[in-house]
């Protein structure tokens, strides 16, 4: 077993014998106990493991005895499944000891920003945020506009929202890069297949504990909101531009008819921005770790495909092609996210056993 696991173990064992002697009223005993109870669901599964391999070794005796042929082939056939549940449960204890992702519960903010190939660009940005708002809608998640750009033709230059539910950053997370559609566009008369992207940066929410933001590095604008809205759209000064002066980052939100709510929005996505430049900054410094991360590069890098011609979807960073391009775009996702996790999984699990 790997030494990780033991070590587990040994640290379960100590912590039992702490609490054998100590006082249940402090706060120590309740930060030991709570450890210990923790620990609990993968030491079962350990129990479980240590049974299962003395089971093995029981029945390799009675093929080593002078037992009966009969009883020889039910320990050969009990080993066989056995073997076969030990090596399912080994591999369930290695996703155990894998770090823990602290971020993964966390609600997110993506940004999807149309790239190379003007209005068609534009159009599949609309595409894409229509394909995570569908997604959310399946797992049952929130989602809200938080600022756009449109084209006035189902697109959008520029569009930020926000999706809040269970474990949203533990299946978008993978989602940040560069998106490439391969397809005809609506406006080509001579059936040319043309190449668009569009860019995603998806951002844990993050609140003013964890990223603080001072007045001083703050510069802020107020204006009249532009574009489709709504009746209050230049009326009023609503919309907010904050620039981040440190950095240079510049956020707006125009959504709200309140400047108050824009500006609430705004510093929220702001926060997001800044946490997410401070998380790629220590990832990069990582190097080892993230070279078993999926999704954690350059925000960059082309990581998918979307060929209409042909209904294909690749995902480049594993080497994965699925033939659903009309459903995965109708919200569908879960195949093509739960093939990405378990790709890093194994991947973490390659580099733990080195």
């Amino acid at each position: 077993m790997h030494p990780k696991a033991i070590e587990l173990m040994e640290k379960y064992r100590e912590l039992g014998e702490e609490l054998a002697k100590g006082n249940p009223a402090s706060q120590e005993y309740i930060q030991k106990a709570k450890e210990r109870s923790d620990m609990e669901p993968f030491v079962r599964k350990y129990e479980g493991l240590a049974k299962i391999e003395a089971d093995i070794k029981g029945n390799k005796e009675i093929l080593r005895s002078n037992e009966d042929d009969e009883l020889k082939d039910m320990a050969k056939e009990e080993i066989e499944l056995l073997t076969e549940k030990k090596e399912k449960l080994e591999e369930e204890i290695l996703f155990m000891l894998l770090p823990k992702d602290e971020l993964k519960g966390k609600n997110i903010i993506v940004e999807i920003r149309s790239g190379a190939g003007g209005d068609e660009a534009a159009i599949f940005a609309g595409d894409l945020f229509r394909m995570y708002t569908r997604y959310a809608e399946i797992r049952r998640w929130k989602y809200e506009i938080l600022d756009f750009n449109e084209i006035g033709i189902g697109g959008y230059k520029e569009i930020v929202f926000s999706i809040k539910g269970k474990d949203v950053y533990g299946h978008l997370k993978y989602e940040s890069g560069v998106h490439r559609v391969q397809r005809v566009p609506v406006t080509e008369s001579g059936g040319r297949i043309h190449t668009s992207t569009a860019s995603v940066a998806v951002m844990p929410e993050v609140n003013d504990v964890e990223v603080e933001l001072k007045e001083k590095d703050l510069k802020i604008d107020v204006y009249r909101a532009s574009g489709a809205g709504g009746q209050h759209v230049n009326k009023t000064d609503s919309a907010v531009r904050i620039t981040h002066l440190p950095t240079g980052i510049v956020v707006t939100c125009q959504d709200e008819r309140s400047q108050l709510q824009n500006r609430t929005r705004a510093m929220s996505i702001l926060r997001a921005k800044l946490f997410d430049l401070e998380y790629q900054k220590q990832l990069n410094a990582e190097v080892e770790k993230r070279r078993a991360m999926i999704g954690s590069g350059d925000r960059a890098e082309k990581i998918r495909t979307y060929n209409y011609p042909q209904n294909r979807i690749t995902d480049h960073r594993i080497n994965l092609t699925l033939y659903k391009l009309e459903a995965i775009l109708n919200g569908e996702m879960d195949e093509l996210i739960n093939e990405i996790i378990m790709s890093e999984q194994r991947q973490l699990i390659k580099a733990l056993e080195n």
